[in-house]
């Protein structure tokens, strides 16, 4: 489909339509790169690490009734501390932690206090409202961080994005299908509005922490937000340890059982904070969400022979449906448009648009409407810059 060199003059007509309608065409074989294939290999990492903080938890509350998510996020927040905020102390130079905390403190501080609310709130919604609730209004997240994306870090979406979302969240809906026709059992129904409430302002504060972290991690470091997040994350989540759950933990019968899945909890939870930026740099803070989708189907597979659920074919559909979703999503670039120039607002300069991440870019296609085949020249004002 690329023009012959001899067209040139055809070729740049056809490459400023295709400016004027804001379009690309890709091949989607060149968005099938390795690095997406990685991403999403670590996706399903850390749906299954997901999956291992719902298992533990869920022996906690039924096998040895501690209802204690604060301890809980408490121990995965001080693992953080304990590596990433302690080499945030040995570095030198502006990246260390005295000259972060002298500029930045507040801000992390708000970052903190999100997520750990955030995580706090959907543990809470269990407690009020049905399972098929929360794996419903979970979803919000998707679009409200599409929205923040938007408006925060200017990322543009194509309707294949919107198309790929679809599809995730029709996967989403085959699994609560599965629920249903399967009779699971779907827990407390005390304050069903109260529960749902509660699901969709933890997705909210989710959507901002998730924006946050991807601001950070590619525009300054993982480190910085991981060892900021690590130490706001223990003294907020501690303070609500003592005042909330400080009668809970001290009736515990201590012993190795809940040591070691406490122990478990934080380990998987540490390692997903810390691959979760890895994720977001690679592709996007709502490509990373798309792939957690898959956290809730783990649940299930391991429910199969831990606690004896019953199986149903509409699991593989569904992981398929996401797993479909969460490529297409990333097969195609994002755009994210320039800071607004100083003198001529209404002149697109170049650079004007460029992916929104690195992933995306090295698995750009041709653009076909460029004269060359290859990317598209000066004359169509598009570039792509690598971060």
């Amino acid at each position: 489909m690329t023009p012959e060199r001899g067209d040139e003059g055809m070729a740049l007509n056809d490459s400023r339509k295709c400016l004027s309608c804001g379009t690309w065409m890709y091949r989607l074989k060149d968005g099938l790169t390795w690095d997406l294939f990685k991403a999403l290999a670590l996706g399903q990492c850390m749906s299954a690490m997901i999956c291992g903080t719902a298992v533990t938890s869920q022996y906690l509350a039924t096998d040895l009734h501690m209802d204690t998510p604060m301890l809980q996020s408490f121990i995965s927040y001080s693992l953080l501390c304990l590596t990433y905020t302690a080499a945030l102390i040995f570095r030198r130079g502006d990246g260390n932690i005295l000259q972060i905390l002298k500029t930045k403190w507040w801000k992390y501080f708000l970052l903190g206090l999100t997520d750990v609310e955030a995580n706090y709130a959907v543990v809470k919604a269990y407690q009020y409202t049905t399972l098929t609730s929360i794996q419903l209004l979970d979803c919000f997240v998707i679009p409200a961080l599409m929205v923040l994306s938007w408006f925060i870090l200017k990322t543009r979406y194509r309707p294949t994005h919107y198309v790929a979302v679809c599809v995730c969240l029709a996967g989403v809906g085959a699994m609560v299908g599965a629920d249903l026709l399967s009779g699971r059992n779907q827990g407390n129904t005390a304050d069903i509005l109260l529960g749902d409430a509660l699901v969709l302002v933890s997705a909210t504060l989710y959507a901002i922490s998730n924006v946050c972290q991807e601001y950070t991690v590619k525009n300054l470091s993982r480190g910085e937000f991981l060892g900021m997040l690590g130490l706001f994350g223990t003294l907020i989540s501690g303070v609500q340890l003592g005042v909330l759950e400080h009668a809970v933990v001290a009736n515990v019968q201590w012993g190795w059982k809940p040591a070691l899945l406490l122990a478990g909890f934080g380990l998987c939870m540490y390692g997903m904070y810390s691959c979760m930026p890895v994720v977001v740099k690679m592709t996007s803070a709502t490509a990373a969400n798309l792939s957690l989708l898959t956290a809730d189907l783990f649940s299930l597979f391991f429910g199969l022979f831990l606690f004896q659920y019953s199986f149903s074919g509409l699991y593989i559909v569904s992981l398929v449906t996401i797993l479909v979703g969460f490529v297409t999503f990333n097969a195609v670039p994002t755009l994210t448009l320039p800071p607004p120039p100083s003198s001529d607002a209404t002149r697109f300069d170049e650079g004007a648009f460029r992916p929104s991440s690195k992933l995306q870019e090295d698995g750009r296609a041709e653009n076909p409407c460029s004269p060359q085949g290859g990317d598209t020249e000066q004359s169509t004002h598009w570039n792509h810059e690598r971060f």
